[in-house]
């Protein structure tokens, strides 16, 4: 019987599948912003992310926004949740497939408020297209050691088979972590989008990528390696 896989997500996980273990690799510190961006008016505001909408979804009756896009389906499912009607939502669930369907015109104003270390991607294709785009660094995700050192623990007992990464970030803090312990290469490893994937990749190691990028996406590609073996 294989060890269950180790889910990175830091919000609560919801399934019923026995085979994980729920260790968040990343915990959230909230920043401050100019609170004076919120007296503009706004064409757009693009939520790029769940977190995104948390922790601005008490700013966002003080905004004047026309519309909402948001990227994901949990990030558009949560804005619902809070009362945030979504204007635009992109079938492809990633940066890449936000900026290849969203229309936009020279001039928008657009806002996007997300973490700091939130790729540039987004913000510099609206630019390219003559967008006027203002970033807000609502907060800055940092690594949840604990977590990391229990996971590699995990492995080296082989208390746990791989690990599934919810985010480029926790990859990156994962491998900075134990880039010292010479891991064994037979770990599973899985990525839930091709950002995920590639960073995993910039330490030397394969994973298995989700077709959708959801977490149930990436809970998917668990089971069908699983069952595989």
């Amino acid at each position: 019987m294989q060890a269950p896989v180790i889910m990175t997500q830091s919000s609560n996980l919801k399934s019923d599948y026995e085979d994980i273990i729920h260790l968040p690799f990343i915990k959230i510190r909230t920043l401050s912003f100019d609170e004076e961006l919120l007296n503009y008016h706004y064409d757009w505001i693009i939520f790029s992310s769940k977190n995104a909408v948390k922790y601005f979804s008490d700013y966002f009756q003080q905004l004047k926004v026309d519309h909402v896009a948001a990227i994901g389906k949990k990030t558009k499912d949560y804005c619902n949740q809070v009362g945030i009607s979504v204007d635009f939502f992109p079938e492809n669930f990633s940066q890449e497939g936000f900026i290849k369907e969203f229309e936009v015109n020279k001039g928008n104003r657009i806002i996007i408020p997300s973490s700091a270390a939130a790729r540039p991607y987004l913000q510099t294709k609206l630019q390219e297209k003559n967008a006027e785009v203002t970033k807000i660094d609502l907060y800055k995700p940092e690594a949840y050691n604990e977590n990391i050192e229990q996971a590699i623990s995990l492995l080296k007992r082989n208390l746990a088979s791989g690990i599934a990464f919810a985010s480029s970030s926790a990859a990156d803090y994962f491998f900075k972590e134990a880039k010292n312990l010479n891991l064994d290469s037979n770990y599973n490893y899985y990525a839930i989008g091709k950002p995920t994937f590639e960073k995993i990749a910039e330490y030397g190691y394969t994973a298995k990528i989700a077709e959708e990028q959801t977490i149930d996406g990436l809970l998917n590609i668990i089971k069908e390696s699983r069952n595989r073996k």
